[in-house]
């Protein structure tokens, strides 16, 4: 299955919950999911009873889109997560925050994590000093994830930036804002990891 790249916003009232997918629009509050808080399309406003199986797929597809990865990238995750010592889940989002697009996102260079791929893809990121243009690039404790000289002035990057003085930055990167220079000092514990997903039921679902 492709990456979608359809309305994100459609896809966040269907799931109704925000993912992150808009950038200024959410953190002013005007995303499609604060305005109107139920599915899209004709009968949104019915209240409908969701199987178990609907609720563990739910859970999955939170992940999927926040996080911007495949069907095949998911699957390869968890495989990976399920080979690991410790709790499944925990190690699932583990190997999400890892990804170089979403490392970019947590340290404040981008908005989205949809605008950081964009910026790791285009070659403006740099991994302790070499270009990384692979989103899924699993990034390491320790490593220095930078924005390229050239790419410092962008507008958006600076904008992000001034948005992150103001939202604070994910506890387990060390950033330096004006310098656009981050290091990823730690893996995070899953309970400092705030996002509206419940691990346990996507483990339950590849569990069958």
């Amino acid at each position: 299955m492709a990456r979608y790249r359809g309305p994100v916003e459609k896809i966040e009232r269907r799931l109704g919950v925000s993912l992150a997918l808009k950038g200024e629009r959410r953190l002013a509050g005007k995303s499609a999911i604060d305005k109107r808080p139920y599915p899209p399309g004709q009968h949104g406003q019915r209240r409908t009873k969701v199987s178990e199986y609907g609720l563990q797929l739910r859970e999955k597809q939170k992940a999927k889109f926040m996080y911007g990865v495949s069907e095949k990238q998911f699957r390869r995750l968890f495989s990976d997560a399920n080979s690991m010592e410790g709790n499944t889940g925990a190690n699932l989002i583990s190997l999400l925050e890892r990804r170089l697009d979403n490392a970019v996102y947590r340290m404040g260079f981008a908005t989205t994590r949809n605008f950081a791929r964009q910026l790791v893809t285009h070659g403006h990121i740099l991994v302790d000093g070499k270009k990384v243009d692979i989103p899924s690039f699993r990034v390491r404790p320790g490593q220095k994830i930078e924005i390229k000289e050239k790419s410092k002035s962008n507008p958006q990057v600076v904008r992000a930036g001034e948005l992150t003085a103001q939202t604070g930055i994910v506890p387990w990167v060390d950033v330096e804002v004006d310098k656009k220079y981050g290091i990823f000092t730690r893996l995070p514990e899953r309970e400092e990891v705030v996002i509206p997903v419940e691990e346990r039921l996507i483990v339950e679902l590849y569990s069958k």
